[in-house]
């Protein structure tokens, strides 16, 4: 069962000093930390031409840009490394798009494969990349903990620029520039910006310097123009890797999603048609595309091609620039996500399993490893137990007598953290403070790592009651909940991490009607009454599914009872239609 929280209102002076907002949209940015005007207005309207910091604030950029129009001028051999997600995979697109704009003749990418190269930089590739006679290597999402491969890197030859937005390592890589917006003494504004935002401000710089001598683009494009339409791959990265969508990331969102609603990418365009939700032309066939189909629509499919097999074809597609090679691979990333459906759902029954046969369920930390189980599902399986069982849980794969684990973590304990505070038990590890993922130096240190890391998790949760908690943003009456709501709401798009989209509670409602929908019921449909004789429909989604929601709602829900509903407000959309619809996200029945 949820905690409800139900978020404080903001105290008298914060309304009375904005007697301009509605007191709805007062109460959800007080929530919101926005207190300051100038965060409010950047919040509400944010403006490109204002709320996007200066690129040259970062304080190697300046020797990033040199180093790369020097490269460039002198025909060097310069190759981007990128990541195997959806963040690196559009770094890397945003950042080769560029270079090859700007001239760059001898440029190739690279993207490691998840089993045989791992997170980040690895010494074989670093060896390999001197035997192609690369000159200048350029991380996208990855890097900051390199600090061994990048010394051999430079030893071999290679100068290396890292684009990095993972947690700060004790000890920086000698690398000619990092760009990164978290480093220890860095000014730059914003310190959430996912790996491609990092890419994009890299990319913003070198378009800065290059307008200075020249009118336009070498094709021609007007700076500006071509700056802008990469938007769309930002506000995917960014809502696709889980960052904080407040200030200069929320702003390159917002402005994002604009551009992925008339897309010239021909990849995300066919993706999109792949996925159901476009016409044959790519435009959306249910209003406009916003950070939930970029959530649960397009960063699956592109996940999916580093976690079933390689990266390299999710870069394709978004590098495309033919349809029928972006037909070919939006399907293949389509297949891709199914089979990664299946797999995950069997190996989320085989950790179930295995969890209750080892007895661990009141253990501070979950563990689950077994032969063979791919590196690219590990963490979705780890997000699945912690969200099941609300603790953190590491879920680990053998192969080749190497064992890569990855974990999620709840909020109250910070995973990489602890990670850090061992670094002798890993061969490799990174991540942020709620995911991780890691290669142990040998087989014999795991159970010193589940020791270890069982002692830091009981520490640091002692004494706290683990339940997952709702953050209830009002309470209402089901008579408020309109139009006019749904509107004001709007301004608060794009949603996503320290932006959730609004919930609210509305106590004892009369249900009317109870109707299982969807796949074997596993969906209710809740017609209900409160304080009125208006009826209101609600959507309860997975509610009728046991394995989630044990309490058995299809069943024993009738019309009649007395409910409590927290949920959100949402449009359904078909044949032209429109309504309001209450999705619901947890319910108990009246006291």
């Amino acid at each position: 069962m949820k905690k409800w929280a139900i978020l404080e209102a903001p105290p008298g002076e914060f309304m009375e000093s904005h007697p301009e907002l509605p007191p709805i949209i007062a109460r959800l940015l007080w929530n919101r930390n926005l207190r300051a005007q100038e965060q409010i207005d950047e919040f509400l309207n944010p403006d490109y031409s204002t709320d996007i910091y200066d690129p040259f604030l970062f304080r190697d950029m300046a020797e990033a840009v040199k180093i790369i129009f020097d490269a460039i001028a002198a025909d060097k051999n310069i190759v981007v490394h990128g990541d195997y997600d959806a963040d690196g995979v559009c770094a890397s697109v945003i950042l080769v798009t560029t270079l090859k704009k700007l001239g760059a003749k001898n440029l190739n990418v690279f993207l490691p494969h998840r089993e045989e190269d791992g997170y980040g930089l690895n010494k074989n590739t670093i060896e390999s990349l001197a035997k192609q006679k690369t000159d200048l290597i350029v991380t996208c999402d990855c890097g900051l903990s390199n600090n061994e491969e990048i010394i051999l890197a430079n030893k071999l030859g290679m100068e290396v620029i890292v684009t990095d937005h993972h947690s700060v390592p004790e000890t920086l890589p000698p690398a000619s520039a990092i760009i990164h917006p978290q480093l220890p003494g860095q000014n730059y504004p914003c310190k959430t910006l996912a790996g491609a935002g990092v890419a994009f401000k890299l990319t913003q710089a070198l378009l800065i310097t290059h307008a200075k001598t020249n009118a336009l683009m070498p094709d021609g494009q007007a700076h500006e123009s071509f700056e802008k339409w990469l938007l769309d791959l930002v506000a995917i990265a960014t809502v696709a890797d889980m960052v904080p969508l407040l200030g200069e990331s929320r702003t390159l969102t917002r402005y994002g999603l604009t551009v992925l609603n008339k897309t010239r990418n021909i990849g995300l365009k066919k993706l999109l048609i792949a996925a159901g939700i476009a016409d044959e032309s790519g435009r959306p066939k249910k209003g406009p595309y916003n950070s939930e189909t970029v959530g649960f629509q397009l960063s699956p499919r592109l996940n999916a091609a580093g976690r079933m097999d390689h990266a390299n074809s999710a870069f394709a597609l978004l590098s495309a620039e033919d349809e029928t090679t972006a037909v070919d691979l939006a399907n293949q990333l389509n297949k891709n996500n199914t089979d990664r459906q299946k797999l995950t759902e069997q190996m989320v029954n085989q950790a179930v399993k295995q969890i209750g046969e080892t007895k661990q369920e009141n253990n501070p930390v979950l563990f689950a490893i077994a032969d063979g189980w791919a590196p690219g599902v590990i963490g979705l399986i780890a997000g699945k137990l912690k969200d099941l069982y609300y603790k953190p849980a590491i879920v680990m794969g053998k192969i080749d007598g190497e064992i890569n684990g990855s974990g999620r973590s709840i909020t109250e304990f910070n995973i990489i953290a602890a990670l850090q505070s061992m670094p002798e038990l890993f061969s490799k590890f990174g991540g942020h403070p709620q995911a991780c993922g890691f290669t142990l130096k040998s087989p014999k240190m795991l159970e010193k790592f589940k020791k270890k890391l069982s002692a830091k998790a009981a520490t640091a949760t002692a004494g706290l009651e683990l339940k997952p908690q709702l953050a209830i943003d009002a309470e209402v009456d089901l008579a408020d909940v309109d139009w006019k709501l749904y509107d004001l709401l709007q301004k608060f798009e794009p949603f996503g991490q320290a932006n959730e989209e609004p919930l609210y509670l509305a106590r004892g409602l009369t249900v009317m009607e109870v109707s299982p929908v969807g796949q074997d019921g596993r969906h209710l449909k809740l017609m209900v009454k409160h304080n009125s004789h208006v009826v209101k429909k609600t959507i309860a989604f997975g509610f009728g599914d046991l394995n989630k929601h044990p309490a058995d709602w299809k069943n024993t829900l009738k019309p009649g009872d007395k409910i409590d509903l927290v949920f959100k407000v949402s449009v359904n959309e078909w044949n032209g239609n429109r309504e309001l619809e209450l999705a619901v996200k947890d319910m108990k029945k009246s006291k």
